[in-house]
């Protein structure tokens, strides 16, 4: 979390979003949440907070001191679990490092039962510090998750699913396909530089189609003089940094997203040793409206 910022006001799209659904008379929102982004821990963060909010017994203001809210803010809520290759796995379970069969078994046996409290089911990944890490197809395969698309299709009421992810593309379709997906903004200023591709990227979004040509030449310049790979994580870094000033103004904030996505995509054309003039001529058409 960004210093002396509170989830709100890093946030405020998506928890203006969440307050209108969530609140003493309604807890109308998806069942199955899908975060995706750099920022992972941000993003845990984010599910606590709508945890705290979908189990406040009282009067659901964020510094709300319920025993319901106290607990979820020290991590210790009986209803509110983190699910990774190390967290809340059967005891005969040896898996290390996956997501695995039995853990969804588990899950599913463990819903069967009724529950006084709203259960939120935080699903990610973690290091081996134990940080919370995105989910991925090596950590969450496949088998796992089918094992469990039913539950999240239909699951138990009073139960939501978040699931953590860098990229949505990380996530088996049948999963990103049951859940509602949020993009959250890394708010973190470190390893953000775009010196490189600034001059090039600026006024971008002003362009039109006879200009792409000219735009198209200065990335593939770029690309050809600096790994390409460290080029569009730069060409990410700054639509990132317009992202952040843009919250509020929805058109172009749904622009900026696509322009990530994108950009993502280049940027694992380029790891594959894909022809770097057409990966770049793509990009720049997609960019360039």
């Amino acid at each position: 979390m960004a210093e002396g910022l509170t989830i709100k006001e890093q946030y405020p799209f998506l928890m203006k979003y969440f307050n209108s659904g969530i609140n003493k008379h309604s807890k109308k929102i998806s069942h199955s949440i899908l975060f995706y982004g750099s920022d992972i821990k941000a993003q845990y963060d984010l599910a606590l907070e709508i945890a705290r909010m979908l189990n406040c017994s009282e009067n659901h203001t964020e510094n709300c001191q319920c025993l319901n809210c106290r607990w979820i803010r020290e991590n210790n809520h009986p209803a509110v679990m983190t699910i990774s290759k190390v967290d809340n796995k059967p005891s005969n379970d040896t898996s290390k490092t996956v997501i695995s069969i039995d853990q969804a078994r588990m899950i599913k046996s463990d819903l069967l039962v009724t529950s006084d409290y709203h259960r939120v089911l935080i699903f990610c990944d973690k290091d081996k510090e134990g940080n919370v890490q995105g989910l991925n197809q090596l950590n969450f395969q496949p088998d796992a998750a089918n094992a469990l698309l039913k539950t999240f299709e239909e699951p138990p009421s009073n139960t939501t699913f978040i699931f953590l992810t860098k990229d949505k593309s990380d996530m088996i379709n049948t999963v990103v396909s049951r859940a509602q997906c949020f993009y959250v903004p890394s708010m973190k200023d470190e390893d953000k530089d775009f010196s490189i591709v600034k001059e090039a990227m600026d006024g971008y979004l002003e362009l039109n189609r006879n200009e792409v040509l000219d735009f198209n030449d200065k990335i593939l310049e770029l690309a050809r003089e600096y790994e390409p790979e460290f080029v569009f994580t730069q060409m990410q870094n700054y639509i990132e940094a317009l992202l952040k000033s843009n919250l509020d103004n929805l058109p172009l904030k749904v622009k900026l997203i696509n322009d990530l996505k994108s950009t993502e995509t280049a940027k694992k054309e380029a790891r594959l040793n894909m022809n770097i003039q057409t990966v770049v001529e793509t990009l720049s058409f997609k960019l360039i409206l």
